[in-house]
């Protein structure tokens, strides 16, 4: 797709990014910064399991970026900091009009392994980080939309993993896909002032991508493919999303994976039965399923590592995305 030079640019915007001092966060900050954009990098610089915060990240990424950026180095996850980011973005650069949630970490086990406390760590950093800073930037999103700026834009950096699953992921792809199902409501209840929101599962080597675990050779296979794929076309894709030209994009979700892009279906009902009448039983609604062919119709139980073990395009130095 293309789009003039103007309705690209993020010349003026102001852009709260969250994890985005590293890996996909990281291409995400450079994009929108090299468009103009001006950016807080929220990263408190935990490790993928979210111990050991290092500030010294956060501030090294926004050094690295220019004078418009600025780092947050406190946890993203809590109402207070959430609100306290937001406020830093107004009040060095004057609004906030891009946010970009991407803060994630990984605990991974199996479910009958699982423990509640990392359960809950994961959820509070993967899907309720990204309701507080919502919680806390769309009152001024509407705000500013009344006093004559432009419209914002809001992207959640989902997983394929909340859309498949995969192997000893329960809470990651529970957090995964509860972006999803937010990023429809969100969509929804800014539609009136025009600020869009969409949703993207990347693809791409980072932190994630190496703390995969291959359960069989077809993952094995995955992961050596996706370690090759950069972040950074992710990052022109999100870019994309944030300026004028996807005014008309929202509630959508995409995929990323080097130079392809995906657009997703979403849940919607594939098939229709009808009990009949009198026949609600456990055995006449067996025989009713077969019947009306709905059993032939079953989604396949397959991982997100599997659905995507194909070449990607564009996994060299040289590949280029043009959005």
């Amino acid at each position: 797709m293309s789009e003039t030079k103007e309705n690209n640019s993020l010349s003026g915007r102001v852009a709260l990014v969250t994890g985005g001092a590293r890996g996909i966060g990281l291409a995400i900050s450079r994009a929108l910064y090299s468009r103009g954009a001006s950016v807080v990098i929220a990263d408190s610089g935990v490790a993928i399991d979210g111990t050991s915060p290092d500030p010294s990240i956060a501030s090294a990424a926004a050094r690295d970026l220019g004078e418009r950026a600025l780092a947050f180095s406190a946890d993203i996850a809590s109402p207070e900091n959430a609100q306290a980011a937001v406020a830093l973005a107004r009040s060095q650069f004057g609004a906030i009009d891009l946010v970009l949630n991407n803060a994630a970490i990984l605990r991974d086990s199996f479910i009958f392994k699982g423990s509640p406390a990392n359960w809950d760590a994961v959820l509070r950093t993967d899907l309720s980080a990204a309701f507080y800073v919502l919680s806390a930037a769309t009152p001024y999103l509407r705000e500013q939309v009344k006093g004559g700026r432009a419209p914002g834009r809001i992207v959640n950096i989902t997983s394929s993993a909340g859309l498949y699953g995969n192997f000893g992921q329960s809470a990651y792809a529970s957090a995964k896909a509860g972006l999803l199902g937010l990023t429809r409501v969100v969509a929804m209840d800014m539609g009136r002032s025009g600020v869009t929101c969409n949703a993207v599962a990347p693809f791409g080597a980072t932190r994630v991508t190496e703390a995969i675990q291959p359960a069989n050779p077809v993952q094995t296979q995955y992961k050596e493919r996706a370690l090759r794929v950069a972040p950074r076309f992710v990052g022109e894709f999100v870019a994309f999303l944030s300026s004028g030209a996807a005014q008309d994009i929202t509630g959508q979700l995409f995929g990323v994976r080097g130079r392809e892009v995906f657009l997703f279906s979403q849940p919607r009902p594939i098939e229709r039965f009808v009990v009949p009448e009198g026949e609600e039983s456990a055995t006449a609604l067996a025989a009713s399923l077969r019947e009306q062919r709905i059993l032939s119709r079953l989604v396949e139980l397959t991982t997100d590592l599997e659905a995507f073990n194909t070449e990607p395009l564009g996994s060299g130095p040289e590949a280029t995305i043009e959005i």
